[in-house]
């Protein structure tokens, strides 16, 4: 498929043309920058659903619900799943897609898992990228799964317009848990695996903690739900509460905000990278170089750099 048939037939939907162009976003370079430019005007429709939390937490699982519930719904539905690439050999185990196999070939649902490469915050580089595409391409919701490393996973919040935080009885110190900061960005806690034992303490604990600091700023009080997702228990109610959020978001004013938070995170991204691509060379390895044999710092190569473009 050759690039500039990429845009038009992305915008018409194929899902073809989408995986090419996540794969090309992934990639990076002047072509994959041209065809976002071309797509981004056409993006901003879907309603875009982080799902975060700690590993075990049954996120891949709740997802895989969610989706389901939303195709009986008759909307259609992107899912970006990202899994930890490892620091040794580069690769990702990508293991979202095993889990998913009850949503393969159907034609409403676009999965694509994707490496972190080592960012933190729980994303991609190319996240926010692939989200772009895939609302451009037209569908309804985008839900976006992070890769569950614990308390640095905030970069979701600016790029979800609702963020989800997933917890599960039993992990832990509970007095941790309500100090971790990812739970402070949720706009719905959900308590999966609520089958088990301790399931009810842990979402007293949660509704106590929401109350520890007064009433909410953006006039949004997160619901605490249960849920079994592996058996659909309790996923229409996470998908009402998250479409209530939406519906909070255009009604309060908050949306435009929120859409300006994401575009300087984007804007900031695309700063560093461009910057860090012009700016490879000889020079920067001999500054490389000098760093390691401590004949210099950072900040002062970072200086000199910058200085030089």
């Amino acid at each position: 498929m050759h690039i500039p048939d990429l845009l038009p037939r992305l915008l018409q939907g194929d899902r073809r043309a989408l995986a090419r162009a996540i794969s090309l976003a992934e990639q990076g370079g002047s072509q994959a920058r041209d065809l976002l430019a071309g797509a981004y005007p056409h993006a901003g429709r879907a309603h875009t659903i982080g799902i975060t939390g700690p590993p075990g937490a049954g996120k891949s699982t709740l997802v895989n619900a969610l989706a389901l519930e939303l195709r009986r719904q008759k909307r259609t539905v992107g899912i970006v799943a990202v899994d930890p690439t490892s620091p040794f050999s580069g690769g990702a185990v990508l293991g979202d897609r095993i889990r998913m196999q009850p949503l393969g070939g159907d034609a409403g649902v676009f999965i694509r898992s994707m490496g972190s490469r080592g960012r933190l915050g729980g994303l991609s580089r190319a996240t926010a990228d692939a989200i772009a595409l895939i609302d451009a391409a037209g569908f309804d919701v985008v839900l976006i799964e992070t890769v569950g490393a614990g308390q640095g996973e905030v970069d979701i919040a600016r790029t979800a317009q609702t963020t989800i935080v997933v917890e599960v009885p039993g992990m832990g110190d509970d007095v941790q848990s309500i100090k971790a900061g990812v739970l402070e960005i949720a706009d719905i806690f959900v308590v999966n695996k609520a089958d088990r034992e301790g399931a009810d303490k842990t979402l007293r604990q949660l509704r106590s903690m929401l109350h520890l600091g007064g009433p909410p700023e953006d006039g949004w009080e997160p619901p605490v739900l249960a849920a079994v997702a592996s058996s659909g228990q309790g996923i229409p109610e996470i998908i009402l509460d998250a479409d209530r959020h939406a519906a909070h978001l255009r009604g309060a004013g908050l949306a435009d905000a929120h859409a300006r938070r994401a575009a300087e995170g984007e804007l900031r991204a695309a700063v560093q990278e461009l910057v860090v691509e012009r700016l490879r060379g000889p020079a920067w390895d001999a500054l490389v170089a000098k760093i390691a044999a401590r004949q210099g710092n950072p900040y002062s190569a970072a200086e000199e750099l910058i200085n030089s473009l």
